[in-house]
């Protein structure tokens, strides 16, 4: 009988251990990008502007990282490290972004990376 419980428990401890989910709209909210039009030229590139390309971080001259992101080129040839490193709020290294900004990067990377 206690084989019986043992084996019971044992069993409903597996189950309920492997039920975790590491999704990524799980581990950093709804990913869903229905709706949002993100664009390079309004969304984007004002976000990389703003909080990236400072003249310490990813400015001209610089190498941090993916180095410069000052052309639709550079950020283009680096959206996917752009993408982790914004939706796991690594950076920027000056304070996090907005949800909504975070969004418009990922989207953006999402749709294609688009020169739009």
């Amino acid at each position: 009988m206690i084989k019986k419980i043992t084996g019971v428990l044992a069993g409903s401890m597996f189950l309920f251990l492997g039920c975790y989910n590491d999704k990524e709209e799980i581990l950093y909210g709804a990913s869903t990008c229905d709706g949002i039009n993100a664009s390079f030229a309004a969304d984007v590139m004002p976000i990389i502007q703003s909080r990236c390309a400072k003249p310490d971080c990813h400015g001209a001259g610089y190498n941090n990282g993916p180095g410069p992101l000052t052309s639709y080129t550079q950020i283009k040839n680096a959206a996917t490290e752009i993408k982790s490193a914004v939706v796991s709020r690594f950076m920027p290294k000056d304070g996090s972004l907005t949800q909504s900004q975070i969004k418009s990067i990922s989207c953006w990377v999402d749709g294609g990376a688009l020169n739009n």
